[in-house]
């Protein structure tokens, strides 16, 4: 079982720390179609106006993660020069059998 978490820490810029644990009692291996291995989307009033993965290009290999029973992984992303604003942003885990979504309120001032 997979737990996770999105936090955002605003210096200039926004970086994202999405932390995903293996909350479970048995390893837990998570399955990857490429090199990416989460995804960030901020809105605004439900309106898109950031995702990690734009402008992005990813090795197309395989590629899996095995997370013994309490350990974790944290990903970072980063949005740079973020205009004033107030946002909502989902993180969710790219793995093919394995789905992990975390969300944040923040505010850029």
């Amino acid at each position: 079982m997979l737990d996770c978490d999105l936090s955002a820490a605003l210096d200039g810029s926004v970086t994202f720390a999405y932390v995903v644990r293996n909350a479970g009692e048995t390893p837990v291996t998570c399955r990857f179609s490429d090199a990416a291995r989460m995804e960030v989307v901020v809105t605004e009033g439900g309106a898109e106006r950031w995702r990690s993965s734009d402008g992005q290009v990813f090795a197309q290999v395989l590629g899996e993660e095995t997370l013994a029973p309490g350990e974790s992984v944290t990903y970072e992303a980063e949005w740079a020069d973020p205009p004033t604003g107030r946002y909502e942003a989902r993180a969710d885990l790219l793995a093919r059998e394995r789905s992990c979504a975390a969300r944040v309120a923040f505010e850029v001032p």
